[in-house]
Order: C-alpha cells, then sequence, then structure tokens
C-alpha cells in the first residue's frame, strides 16, 4: 500500500499520522527539526510545545475546549493520551510536563511499525506523492511556504505569536508569594485546603502595579523587519506590554486580576483569618511534572531579553528569578482555508494535498491537534476506498473545521480558538451556563451519531 507523507511533526503532524496508521496506512512522517531548527523551538522532540505548557480548560460542560477535549478522547487522540499521562496540577485546566508530553507522543510515533520519520527539511510535496498532509505549522520554512504561496495562488497571511517566560521554581521568594488557586477550586470542584492550590501568586499594590505596567511600556522592545511591520498579533497570545498599551487597568482586568485570591499575609479588615486581596497579582502555574519549573501564566512577551530579567524581577516575589527560559517572539503564518480548501481539508486546486494544523487558521494546541486528527482520517478515508463526512457542526471539532473551510469570508478570515460561538445556535433562548451545558450535551448526541454513521 503506498505510503501517506506528512509535513511536519508538531501536533497536527503528529495526531495525523497517529490516525493514520492506526486505520492500518504506512505513513511516512517528515520533520525538519533535527535536520534544521526553527526560531521557537528547542528540541528535536515531535509534539514539542513551544508557547504556554496549557491545554487550556478541561471541563467538558461548560467550556468548548474541555469539550474538544473529550471528542478527541472519544477519537482515540494520541495527543490527549500522552497529555493525560503527563498532567501538572492547574486547577481545572488541562496542563502538561512539557518534556514529558513530547516524549511520550515521539517513543510512540517512532515505535509504531507503520510510520517511518524522516528528519529533514522538505521544501515541497514530491510529485510523486499519492497524497501528503502539510502540517509545517505557523513556523513554516521559507522555501516551503514559498510553494505553498506559488501553488495556491493566494497572499501569504501572518500574524506574530509571544512565548511566556518560565522561572526556576526554587528561586521564587514563598515569603511574599503563595499558593492557591482562585476560590480555592480544584479540578473535580471541591476546595483546596488554605496554603494549597496549583498556582503560585505574586501581589502587587497600587504603586507596585503602576511601576510594573510603566516600566513594561519603556522597557526595549524587539525590533520589526520592514516587512513585517503591518503584521498583526493573534489577540489570544497578546505580548504583555502591547496589553498594557491599551489602558493602565488593561493588566488588572485581564491576567494580573485579582479576583478569587486572597494574600494571606496582609490581614483583612473584616475577617483576619482570610487575608486581603491584592491589587493585582502575576501567577505563575506548574510547568513540568517534577514541578522544578513554572511557567508566568499570561505574560507572552516582546522584551529583550536583558529588559525581561530587570523587569520581571521587580515583581514582589520573583526578585531573585532565575529564568530557564525567557520570552520571545515568534512568526505565525496561516493560508485562506475558506478558498483553498474543501471540507474534508483538501486543496482544491490540487487534491493530492492536504493541510491540517495552524497554518490552516486554527489557533492553540489542541485545536491544531484536531484537526490534524480530522486530515488523519479524512486521509485514511479515502486510501481505503471509504467516504467519511465531516463530523457535524454541532458537535466542537465539526465547529472548528467548518470554521476553517468556510465559516468566514477570506479577506476576513482570522485564526480562531474553539468556542461555543462557532457553534449553530440553540433553539428556545438559553443563555449562560445552561446554554453552554445544553451545546456540549448536543455535542455529545452528534458525536456519537457520527461515529455510528462513519
Amino acid at each position: 500500500m503506498t505510503a501517506i507523507h506528512i509535513i511536519g511533526g508538531g501536533l497536527a503532524g503528529s495526531e495525523a499520522a497517529w490516525q493514520l496508521a492506526e486505520a492500518g496506512l504506512p505513513v511516512v512522517l517528515h520533520e525538519m527539526r533535527g535536520h534544521r531548527m526553527t526560531p521557537a523551538h528547542q528540541t528535536d522532540q515531535l509534539a514539542e510545545l513551544v508557547c504556554s505548557n496549557s491545554f487550556r480548560s478541561d471541563d467538558a460542560t461548560y467550556n468548548a475546549v474541555g469539550l474538544i477535549h473529550a471528542e478527541m478522547r472519544r477519537l482515540d487522540s494520541l495527543i490527549m493520551r500522552a497529555a493525560d499521562a503527563a498532567a501538572v496540577p492547574a486547577g481545572s485546566a488541562l496542563a502538561v510536563d512539557r518534556d514529558m508530553f513530547s516524549g511520550a507522543v515521539t517513543a510512540a510515533l517512532e515505535s509504531h511499525p507503520r510510520i517511518s520519520v524522516e528528519r529533514g527539511e522538505v521544501t515541497a510535496p514530491d510529485p510523486d506523492w499519492a497524497h501528503s498532509i502539510i502540517a509545517s505549522g505557523p513556523l513554516t520554512s521559507d522555501a516551503l511556504a514559498d510553494f505553498i504561496r506559488r501553488h495556491t495562488g493566494s497572499a501569504h497571511l501572518a500574524f506574530f505569536d509571544a512565548l511566556a517566560p518560565i522561572v526556576h521554581t526554587d528561586s521564587i521568594d514563598m515569603s511574599i508569594a503563595w499558593r492557591q488557586s482562585r476560590y480555592d477550586k480544584k479540578a473535580d470542584g471541591t476546595l483546596h485546603a488554605p496554603g494549597e492550590g496549583d498556582y503560585v501568586n505574586c501581589p502587587m499594590d497600587k504603586a507596585q502595579y503602576a511601576a510594573f505596567v510603566a516600566a513594561l511600556l519603556a522597557g526595549e522592545k524587539t525590533g520589526f523587519k520592514e516587512w513585517e511591520a503591518d503584521t498583526p498579533y493573534f489577540d489570544g497570545c497578546m505580548p504583555i506590554e502591547v496589553m498594557a498599551e491599551r489602558g493602565p487597568e488593561t493588566l488588572r482586568y485581564g491576567p494580573m486580576k485579582p479576583v478569587g485570591l486572597r494574600n494571606p499575609r496582609v490581614p483583612n479588615a473584616k475577617d483576619p483569618g482570610i487575608g486581603s486581596r491584592p491589587w493585582a497579582v502575576v501567577q505563575l502555574r506548574q510547568d513540568n511534572r517534577a514541578g522544578t519549573l513554572m511557567n508566568i501564566v499570561g505574560f507572552q512577551t516582546k522584551l529583550k531579553h536583558a529588559e525581561q530579567v530587570r523587569i520581571f524581577r521587580s515583581i514582589p516575589g520573583l526578585e531573585g528569578a532565575e529564568f530557564a527560559r525567557l520570552g520571545g517572539l515568534h512568526r505565525n503564518s496561516f493560508i485562506r482555508s475558506p478558498v483553498l480548501l474543501d471540507q474534508t481539508l483538501r486543496l482544491k486546486s490540487d487534491p493530492r494535498i492536504s493541510f491540517a494544523g495552524q497554518i490552516t487558521g486554527c489557533e492553540g494546541y489542541v485545536e491544531s491537534a484536531a484537526v490534524g486528527l480530522m486530515a488523519g482520517r479524512f486521509a485514511a478515508a479515502r486510501a481505503q476506498g471509504r467516504e467519511l463526512a465531516p463530523p457535524p457542526p454541532e458537535t466542537a471539532i465539526g465547529a472548528l473545521l467548518s470554521h476553517i473551510t468556510g465559516g468566514a469570508e477570506a479577506d476576513s478570515f482570522q485564526p480562531m480558538n474553539v468556542n461555543f460561538g462557532l457553534f449553530p445556535p440553540l433553539a428556545g433562548g438559553r443563555k449562560g451556563r445552561e446554554r453552554k451545558a445544553a451545546l456540549s450535551a448536543r455535542a455529545a448526541a452528534a458525536l456519537t451519531g457520527w461515529l455510528g454513521g462513519s
């Protein structure tokens, strides 16, 4: 049987390879790293996480991200299997030990009898390949990007994404910082005991916060090349200093919001036992299973490295912080999928080529993997002479695919995380949590029907 070639060993390419191989098809997975690195990656592991270590909410009832987690588990996702095995404490979110996660994915794919992992840069699909899936991600190499431009005839779109710093846990001053999850909630809905929690919190008073915002605004940033000057950011990964430019209170209502947190070292006037709410809070979340690394939540940045060290060490509790990784900036690229791709992610002008992952215009780890999962399943069905209809738009995966392949006008198409706004509306005017729960229940039933029919 002719092998299917996948270009890119990130989350989408890894998931696509797994789905194809588990369906009984031979796969060649091409990964450039190990031969040539990207500006953002640090290892040659497959499915390396380059930004946060969080897959975001794992709540399958009230959150669309948690719902797509649940759907992928039902579809035998390798990415979700590895994430669950590498999970670290993060409240109701699914966060992972990034090295353990990518190591598990790499081991599963390299040991699979129907998968061959080939290291080296692919600048274009070979004309002799019966079918290929381009899952080269947001850091597509220039040569492959040139092929895509020539082959699609579309303008190349790009936006910027930023990485958050990672701190050594033992360098945090816990005489200032404290452990607590918002409202003390655990992932299962029960409460943490006082002094426990999945996050380390660094408090700021009003003066400290004002000085911090001023430092962000004045700090020296990474410059842009001339051709990059008009490229927009993706709102979901907005650099902390760019958020600060939107107004002095923006951070207090965003990543530094103090809601649900009480500093036990500052007594509350009404109830000294519970502590006082700070003016603002910087939160750190566990980044590896051993708990030796913490990432600064929401602190993606394009500050120069020396400025990051200076400014972030002004945060109370981080005065002596040692950084395992500083923040950074990289370019993300995506295609005009609503014009270029059919409902099964094939290139309309050349059905021998499919696309998967963030290059299609989804955003986020789990979304990228979900699109890779479907690209693999569609390709497997075609190779085996079967028809596989897209999952219903009432499902989380189906809603995301609908957005990518036709849910927006080409000129206004922008990368999107999965969210309930992409789902077909419900009848009856339900709102809030009732609406979310009803959408999730409808999605579960729709996926069951689709699986039964596929």
